[in-house]
């Protein structure tokens, strides 16, 4: 862990350019040895309580709290992960439901089901269960429900932006995006994303004639939760523009939306600088919070 931290260190005080940085942080994130480990192991503990459920049956639907110690009326954020539909643990992000949680907020991070298990939209589906579960179960931990975020990396981004979009998904569970969602976070998200360009992602989302049904920039009205969409300019999993077209959709129709574009950012190290280690990278946790903070009063 000592190594770990003197590393972080020696990169951040370098002279070394930093988009040299980012791009060695990218690749160890992107990496069969990735050091997210590491991450979780230098993540907060003091002051942070944690605890595990399920928010329905099956191996896939299972949920880690963070929370601060003694919290009453906090915050809540459902954090969805990606991994492309197809891949993904929630204990790979102990670092970032523990930042949040040290912040001051209860952050719940949620598994839900992935190819080849299951096709699009059961992920999203899935998703709508859990965040049913937060809603209801927030209070045990210190948290309002009234004051309930979703916040999604990725193919979580995609995730998070059709439950606040397509008033379908929750309305299935008894919520409403605009009534039951304070507020929607989408980190280097696919809101646009025709057309695909693997056959797996082929197979995952289905005939063509149906696809159009996975964007959420085609489910964009009035009255959609407040939403803050972040992007690095050196994202090349995810383009900007996935997070532009929607920002500019959101606005003619009338939404509040934020679009953030962090200079040198790449498509891992967006959420890898959540971590303390890496928050040099670009002020993603601060944005979030104030975001969260802004729509918390």
């Amino acid at each position: 862990m000592a190594g770990w931290r003197a590393w972080c260190s020696r990169w951040s005080v370098s002279s070394v350019a930093r988009r040299a940085v980012l791009a060695s942080l990218a690749a160890m994130l992107t990496s069969a040895c990735s050091p997210t480990g590491l991450l979780n192991a230098v993540s907060p503990r003091g002051g942070v309580v944690t605890a595990s459920d399920s928010y329905a049956a099956g191996p896939r639907h299972g949920v880690d709290v963070y929370a601060p110690a003694q919290a009453q009326g906090a915050p809540v954020v459902v954090f969805i992960y990606g991994g492309g539909w197809k891949a993904g643990d929630r204990g790979m992000y102990r670092f970032l439901g523990a930042t949040l949680a040290a912040a001051g907020l209860v952050c719940l991070v949620a598994d839900y089901r992935v190819w080849p298990e299951v096709a699009s939209p059961t992920f999203v589906e899935d998703v709508a269960q859990a965040v049913r579960w937060a809603k209801v179960h927030a209070g045990e931990h210190g948290g309002d429900p009234g004051k309930l975020f979703l916040m999604g990396h990725s193919a979580g981004a995609q995730i998070v932006a059709m439950l606040a979009l397509n008033p379908a998904f929750l309305g299935a569970v008894g919520l409403q995006p605009g009534r039951d969602l304070r507020g929607v976070i989408g980190l280097s998200g696919p809101y646009d994303f025709l057309p695909l360009q693997s056959d797996t992602l082929r197979a995952i989302f289905g005939p063509e004639e149906g696809r159009a049904a996975s964007q959420p920039i085609n489910f964009v009205t009035p009255g959609a939760p407040p939403m803050l969409l972040a992007t690095g300019d050196d994202d090349t999993t995810v383009l900007p523009r996935n997070s532009l077209r929607l920002a500019e959709k959101l606005r003619q129709a009338g939404n509040q939306v934020e679009l953030i574009t962090y200079a040198g950012v790449g498509h891992a190290t967006i959420v890898g600088a959540f971590a303390a280690p890496l928050g040099f990278i670009a002020p993603v946790k601060q944005d979030v919070l104030r975001f969260i903070a802004e729509r918390s009063r």
